[in-house]
């Protein structure tokens, strides 16, 4: 049964239970006596009422559970302590963030291109962010070959994102012992889920394989470590553990190729300012790839095009490697015990 055809089975239970309510008083005769035996019928808003029963309601209206989250816009709320610590290292971050960079590639030039920034300009990145929301960007042959590992400093971050049908080639890059991978371990996994079937990250029907019943629509990124890193001791590198792992997509969430909401998550768990988003194919039109303040992104649709890495060295020269610890932030941040 389609989602949406729910009510045809509501409609025959109904006619079924009320043959069922009342009996004929032919049926009912006993000797000379005839009685007629009925049963109180159903209410209709009784059969209706489907309470707290939202897989029953995406039968009957095809909305998907996911959208009846409260707090999937602000995941903080009804915690003012929270709310102010949210806020306040949304302003630290601005401060402390470059102009937006934007360096536009072409996918075959990718890896002459970030080698010529290691080798040339001995740039190094403390938080990386390869792929977006489209399925066509883990690219196995090229992002294999990227010089990530001499692009990343130690201790380093690395957020790295796939659909669900592309996990198992995620698995295989992430364990290739001849690739750059070998040098970062899996922390920790984040989930992006959309919120219904017109949103630009639902997976597209070619990427579900036919004869499965059950879709599969959410997005995965992994965060991997280079080096050693302690949340209680080294409190200058990684910081605010504030963000939940699961983002959920909202009414702010728009139609970029990565959502707002996942910047985010890597800005507030890295107090660095060196920050690099590699996106390696073309998204297309209606994934457009906006540059960020704080960011460089790599990519061959990217809107501005205007990276220089001796003027990127010369701002962060101005604003420094690391966003300076507050004690105000420190007092409200959630924090791992010793």
């Amino acid at each position: 049964m389609r989602p949406g055809a729910g009510h045809k089975l509501v409609a025959a239970k109904r006619a079924s239970y009320q043959s069922r309510s009342a009996v004929s008083p032919a049926n009912c005769r006993s000797g000379q006596d005839s009685k007629i035996i009925s049963f109180q019928q159903m209410k209709p808003a009784a059969i209706a009422c489907f309470k707290n029963d939202y897989s029953n309601h995406y039968i009957h209206s095809g909305v998907l559970p996911v959208r009846y989250i409260r707090n999937a816009k602000q995941q903080v709320d009804g915690y003012p302590k929270l709310q102010r610590l949210y806020r306040m290292k949304e302003q630290q971050v601005k401060k402390y963030a470059t102009r937006p960079f934007g360096a536009r590639v072409k996918t075959d030039d990718f890896v002459s291109t970030l080698n010529s920034w290691v080798y040339d300009y001995h740039l190094q990145f403390d938080v990386i962010m390869i792929g977006a929301l489209s399925e066509n960007q883990l690219l196995y042959p090229i992002v294999s070959k990227l010089p990530i590992d001499k692009l990343c400093a130690k201790p380093g971050f690395l957020f790295i994102w796939a659909s669900t049908q592309k996990i198992s080639e995620l698995s295989k890059l992430l364990n290739d012992p001849n690739s750059w991978c070998r040098r970062f371990r899996r922390s920790e996994e984040l989930i992006f889920v959309p919120i219904d079937k017109d949103s630009p990250y639902y997976p597209t029907d070619s990427n579900i394989p036919e004869k499965q019943i059950l879709e599969e629509i959410q997005w995965h990124c992994w965060m991997c470590i280079t080096g050693t890193v302690r949340r209680s001791t080294d409190k200058e590198l990684i910081h605010c553990n504030i963000n939940t792992d699961l983002a959920i997509e909202n009414e702010d969430t728009g139609s970029s190729a990565v959502p707002a909401q996942i910047y985010k998550v890597a800005e507030n768990f890295s107090n660095s300012t060196r920050r690099l988003h590699i996106i390696p194919a073309a998204t297309g039109p209606d994934h457009p790839v906006r540059v960020r303040p704080g960011w460089v992104i790599v990519s061959p649709d990217v809107i501005l095009d205007n990276f220089n890495p001796e003027r990127y060295q010369r701002e962060l020269g101005t604003v420094g490697h690391r966003i300076p610890l507050d004690n105000d932030i420190e007092q409200l941040r959630p924090k791992t015990p010793n």
